[in-house]
This record gives structure tokens, C-alpha cells and sequence, in this order.
């Protein structure tokens, strides 16, 4: 084979990867701003802010992301992150006893059953059960609404991570379309350099025979 049209073929297969890696870049760039722009404007409409720095509790203090937002309105993924595991989590630990809303379903229902019977029976602690019923009760409300909000807070975390990594790999293959497309625009210069006679790893005497 010529060497001149081993140098086109490898070029314009190059460029054909160029322009396919291109393609592949713009359609992450656009998945990547989608989703920057989705968790912005979702988390923008909940109107939710930062604690001013002053009002930051000892515990809250303790957390580098709660002292560095604070203040701030909650527009990010990385934001969001650390609004429901930092703040939000650390208040769901002091509700309840630190117990989820699951866990707390057994206490209520065991409480539920010594309220009836003592309704029943006319028992003299069934003010003291239905105060603990209703305490138990608004806790497990309380740790339902904050776990909902934690873990869709989480979610728009998520969902901005995938847009962050299909940023990385826009970014890439932006490199590999221009590392392509160099090497295929001096694949082409080698082509035309390289005169029409010469053969690609022709033996020597082939070579000498072509030359003399």
C-alpha cells in the first residue's frame, strides 16, 4: 500500500473520530447545564437559606460546610448535601431520640393499644398515655416531614452530580476531538509531504528499485 494512502485513511478516520467525539461532548455539555440549571432552579423556588453564622449552634458550628454557607440561599447540589446531612440530619437526631420515622412506628402503635385499653378500663394513667401518645405522635410527624425534605434535598444532590460528571466527560472529549484532530491534520501534511511513489514498510530493495 501507498504510504501517502495509508497517511489519508488514518486522517480522515481521525477526523471522522473528531467529529464524533465532538458530537458526543455537546450532547453531555447539554445533559450537564440541564441538570445545573434543573437543581438550581427547583432548589431556588423552595426559598430555603443558610443560618447566619452568629446563630449557628456549637453543634452546627462544628460543620465546615454549615459555617462556609452560612447565610447563603440553598441554590446547589453540594449546598443541598449539606443542608440534609449537616443540619437537617443533625436535628433529626435530637427528635425522638435520634430514632427514624419507622422506628418510631412500634412505640406509637404499643401506645395506641395501652390508650384503648385503658379507655376501656378507665384506667388512672390514661391522661399520662394519651401525653405520650400525642408526644410520640408529633415526633413521628416531625421526623416524617424531615426525613421527606432530607432525602429530596439528597435527590437534587444526586441529580447534580450527574451533571457534574457529564461535564467531566464533555471536557474529555473535547480533548480527545482536538488531540484527534491535530494528529489527523498532520497525517494529512505527512500525506501530501510524502511522495505518491513511496510504499509503506516496503523491503529495501523495493524501495531501492522504486528510487533508482
Amino acid at each position: 500500500m501507498k504510504r501517502r494512502t495509508l497517511d489519508l485513511l488514518f486522517s480522515i478516520g481521525g477526523l471522522g473520530l473528531a467529529v464524533l467525539l465532538l458530537v458526543v461532548g455537546i450532547v453531555l455539555t447539554t445533559n450537564a447545564n440541564f441538570a445545573n440549571t434543573y437543581v438550581h432552579d427547583q432548589l431556588s423556588a423552595q426559598h430555603i437559606s443558610f443560618k447566619p453564622a452568629d446563630t449557628l449552634t456549637d453543634e452546627e458550628k462544628k460543620s465546615d460546610c454549615l459555617r462556609e454557607y452560612a447565610g447563603q440561599r440553598l441554590t446547589t447540589g453540594k449546598q443541598a448535601e449539606c443542608y440534609a446531612n449537616e443540619f437537617i440530619g443533625l436535628h433529626l437526631k435530637s427528635i425522638g431520640g435520634g430514632k427514624t420515622y419507622a422506628d418510631l412506628g412500634e412505640p406509637q402503635a404499643a401506645l395506641k393499644q395501652q390508650v384503648t385499653q385503658a379507655e376501656q378500663t378507665k384506667a388512672a394513667n390514661l391522661p399520662d398515655l394519651q401525653k405520650q401518645l400525642a408526644d410520640v405522635t408529633a415526633q413521628r410527624e416531625t421526623v416524617f416531614k424531615g426525613e421527606t425534605l432530607r432525602g429530596l434535598l439528597l435527590t437534587s444532590y444526586g441529580f447534580s452530580e450527574f451533571g457534574r460528571k457529564a461535564g467531566q466527560g464533555a471536557l474529555a472529549m473535547y480533548l480527545g476531538a482536538a488531540l484527534l484532530l491535530l494528529l489527523s491534520l498532520a497525517g494529512l501534511v505527512h500525506a501530501f509531504r510524502t511522495p505518491a511513489s513511496e510504499t509503506f514498510a516496503a523491503p529495501a530493495k523495493a524501495k531501492e528499485r522504486v528510487t533508482t
